[in-house]
């Protein structure tokens, strides 16, 4: 019996160890991909389908002001600046959205730290972790949320930049396209496993 507990203690604790060394990491690589991206986070007032239009379209003007504002290639740096300069007037541009489709919504905008979990878009995906988030939201902002990357612009609606583009723009290195777009096998297992040890490290830590 004492045998058998031994050998269930041994595995436990290689399987403890494992994980450590892996969540390490895989949050390193996490993180210095958070460094190279501001996400973008928009909340809908519900989730009728109405409002849940409503979101899509705010997010296509935000993110098309957004690249406005951006200098000519920017840095992360300052694109974040232009960004908090600029939160009055992106949340102006999702209130037009708004007031356009006949909806009487407020629209606030800011920059702010937030969790985001693995997201797979058409042809990149990002790994759970925390971002630095252009945060959008629409009225009680009571819906369902929209995951997205508002720089460099790679999303859905008014992207205009590519993985490919943002390798050659130097937004990322090779090893980070490699990461976002699958280049190294097993990529998105690879991002749900970090999403599985960040919630059982949250789990322990409310311990």
């Amino acid at each position: 019996m004492d045998r058998k507990l031994k050998r269930w203690e041994l595995a436990l604790m290689f399987g403890v160890l494992v994980a450590v060394i892996a969540g390490s990491w895989l949050g390193r690589e996490q993180q210095e991909l958070a460094d190279h991206v501001i996400r973008l986070h928009v909340i809908a007032n519900s989730d009728s389908r109405e409002d849940q239009a409503l979101k899509l379209a705010v997010r296509d003007r935000i993110l098309e002001q957004a690249e406005t504002l951006y200098p000519e290639n920017a840095t992360l740096s300052q694109a974040q600046a232009a960004l908090e300069g600029h939160l009055n007037t992106l949340a102006a541009a999702g209130r037009a959205v708004v007031e356009e489709q006949g909806w009487d919504y407020p629209v606030s905008a800011s920059l702010e730290e937030c969790w985001f979990p693995t997201k797979e878009y058409d042809g990149f995906a990002l790994p759970a972790g925390n971002y630095t988030a252009l945060r959008v939201i629409i009225g009680e902002g009571k819906g369902q949320n929209w995951w997205c990357v508002a720089f460099p612009p790679l999303c859905l609606g008014a992207a205009s930049e590519t993985v490919d583009q943002a390798l050659e723009a130097g937004y990322f290195t090779p090893e980070q396209g490699a990461l976002v777009t699958g280049g190294g096998e097993g990529y998105v297992l690879k991002f749900k496993a970090m999403e599985l040890l960040g919630e059982v490290q949250s789990f322990f830590a409310k311990k």
